[in-house]
C-alpha cells in the first residue's frame, strides 16, 4: 500500500466507502492523516467504523478545516447533477480530488522520475493496460498495474526510482486528478459514454484531454476527430505527440497496415512489430491497443526486441476475445465480457468462421447492428431470454439452433465445428447480452464457458495447465 505522506497530521474528509474508497481512507491514514470517512450507504459506515476508519456524517463536520476532500470515482462530481458532499466542499472552498491525484502528489514527493504510463480512452482501456504492464514485466522491470483496471491504485507498492506503473484511468478519475502528469500519457479514442455522468460529448473530451495534456509524452489515436482536434492542441501547446492509427497511414507516429504495425518518422517507415499468429491481438482494434502500447513503452526507454517479445507472450485478459482452448483447426474463444452489440463486434470481426454463442439478458438494440459480420458465422447457438429475438434477427441470414443453456451450446457448438472441413474456425462465446439471466455477471458466465470446453475430448486448453478431456 502507498502511505499518503504528503497529507499527514491534516484533516481531510472522504466519501465513498466501496472497494477504492476504503483503500484510500486506509492509505491516508497509514500516511498520518486525520481522516473523517462517510457513505451513503449504512453498510459501509458500519464496515469502515469496525475497521478503524473514524467515521461521521460529512453534513455534520467543520468543512473550514479541512485540507482537502477525497471523492470516490463513482460519485457525481457534475452531472446529472453534483453530489452533496460536492456542493459543502465547493461552499467551503475546499479542494475535491481522488485517489488518482494522491498518487500523482506522492510520485511528486518520492520519485518523481519513476516512469508512470497512464491510459484513458473510451474503448480499448484495459487490454492496452494489461498488455503495457505485460511487456514491461517479461522484460525484467519492477512494474504495477492498478486503476481502473480493477486494483485501487493505493494498494500498489510505494513509488521508487526504477518502479513502472501503468494505470488505467477513467474519466471519473482524471476528473478528479487535478495534476495528473505520466511520463506518458495514452488516449485512444473518444465515442460517446457516460454523457449522463459529463452532460455534453465535448465536456467528455475535454476531461479526457487532461491525461495528455499533462504528459512528457502524449500518444494520442487519431482515428476520430475529437482526438485527432485534441493530438493537435496538446502538440501545439509543446508537448511531444506520438499520434497511433489503425486505419491511417502516417507521416509520423505508429499505424497498422494489415498485422504490421509501421511506425513512420517524417515520412519514412519501418516495421516495428508484426501481430500475425498473435491470438490475443487479433483484429483492428487490438493493432491500435499494440500500437498504443509500443508507442508508451518505447517512451519509457524500453527496447523494441523486448516489445516484440512481450506482444508475442501477451496471454490476454480474462473474458476478453480469450481463447481458452484448441482442438484441431478449432480454437475456443472466451468473449463473456462482450454484453452489448457494440462489445461484440471485435471479436466477431477477427475469425473468419465463427460457431457463434450469443444470448443471456438482452439490451437495447438487440444485435440488428452485427448484421455486416453475419457472414462469418456457420451457425449461432442461442441461450437465454434473448434467443427468441436473436432468433427473429438471424431469421435466414445465419442457420441457428435455441440452446438454451451454455452447456449445450458448447457441446452442439464443439460437435458440429469437429465436422467443419472448409478450415480454421472458432467456438465463441460473444453473448452481446447481459448475464444476469442465467449468471451473476460475466465473469462467472466466461468462467463456465472454459469449464465446459476443459470437460470436452482432446481439447488442449490454452490457459493454465489444465489438458481437457473426459
Amino acid at each position: 500500500m502507498i502511505p499518503v505522506t504528503t497529507l499527514r497530521d491534516k484533516k481531510v474528509a472522504l466519501f465513498g466507502l466501496g472497494g477504492s474508497g476504503f483503500a484510500t481512507a486506509r492509505a491516508l491514514m497509514l500516511g498520518g492523516a486525520d481522516v473523517t470517512a462517510w457513505d451513503d450507504n449504512p453498510d459501509s459506515v458500519t464496515k469502515a467504523a469496525a475497521e478503524g476508519i473514524h467515521t461521521a456524517d460529512l453534513r455534520t463536520i467543520d468543512w473550514s478545516v479541512l485540507s482537502v476532500f477525497v471523492l470516490s470515482p463513482g460519485v457525481p462530481l457534475t452531472h446529472p447533477k453534483p453530489h452533496w458532499t460536492v456542493d459543502l466542499a465547493r461552499a467551503a472552498g475546499v479542494d475535491i480530488i481522488g485517489d488518482v491525484e494522491l498518487f500523482v502528489r506522492e510520485r511528486r514527493a518520492h520519485a518523481p522520475d519513476c516512469p508512470f504510463i497512464a491510459i484513458t480512452g473510451t474503448n480499448g482501456k484495459s487490454t492496452t493496460t494489461a498488455l503495457i504492464a505485460h511487456i514491461l514485466k517479461a522484460s525484467g522491470r519492477d512494474t504495477q498495474l492498478g486503476g481502473n483496471i480493477g486494483t485501487a491504485i493505493l494498494t500498489l507498492e510505494p513509488p521508487k526510482a526504477e518502479r513502472y506503473y501503468v494505470v488505467e484511468c477513467s474519466s471519473y478519475q482524471i476528473d478528479l486528478a487535478p495534476t495528473l502528469n505520466p511520463t506518458a500519457g495514452i488516449l485512444l479514442n473518444l465515442t460517446p459514454d457516460h454523457l449522463d455522468r459529463h452532460g455534453t460529448m465535448q465536456h467528455y473530451a475535454d476531461i479526457k484531454e487532461r491525461l495528455v495534456a499533462g504528459s512528457n509524452v502524449a500518444v494520442v489515436g487519431v482515428d476520430d476527430s475529437y482526438s485527432t482536434l485534441i493530438a493537435d492542441r496538446v502538440e501545439r501547446a509543446g508537448v511531444k505527440v506520438m499520434r497511433i492509427s489503425r486505419r491511417l497511414v502516417l507521416a509520423d507516429g505508429l499505424y497498422a497496415d494489415g498485422s504490421r504495425i509501421v511506425q513512420a518518422s517524417s515520412g519514412a517507415t519501418s516495421d516495428i512489430a508484426d501481430l500475425e499468429g498473435i491470438q490475443t491481438l487479433r483484429g483492428s482494434h487490438n493493432a491500435q491497443n499494440a500500437a498504443a502500447a509500443i508507442a508508451a513503452c518505447l517512451a519509457v526507454g524500453v527496447s523494441a526486441d523486448d516489445i516484440r517479445a512481450g506482444l508475442k507472450s501477451f496471454p490476454g485478459l480474462k473474458h476478453r476475445m480469450q481463447p481458452v482452448g484448441r482442438r484441431g483447426d478449432v480454437v475456443f474463444v472466451n468473449d463473456s465480457k462482450a454484453t452489448n452489440a457494440d462489445a461484440a463486434a471485435p471479436a466477431l470481426s477477427s475469425y473468419d468462421r465463427i460457431y457463434w454463442i450469443a444470448g443471456g439478458l438482452p439490451k437495447e438494440g438487440g444485435i440488428t447492428t452485427l448484421s455486416p459480420v453475419f457472414p462469418r458465422i456457420v451457425k449461432a447457438y442461442l441461450i437465454g431470454e434473448a434467443a427468441p429475438a436473436f432468433a427473429a434477427t438471424l431469421g435466414e441470414a445465419v442457420p441457428y439452433e435455441i440452446s438454451g443453456t451454455l452447456e449445450r451450446a458448447v457441446s452442439h457448438a464443439a460437435a458440429d465445428s469437429e465436422k467443419d472441413e472448409n478450415g480454421p474456425s472458432a467456438v465463441m462465446l460473444s453473448p452481446a447480452c447481459a448475464s444476469f439471466d442465467q449468471y451473476k455477471n460475466f465473469e462467472v458466465r466466461g468462467d463456465a464457458f472454459v469449464s465446459h470446453v476443459a470437460a470436452l475430448d482432446n481439447v488442449t486448453m490454452l490457459i493454465g495447465s489444465a489438458t481437457g478431456g473426459k
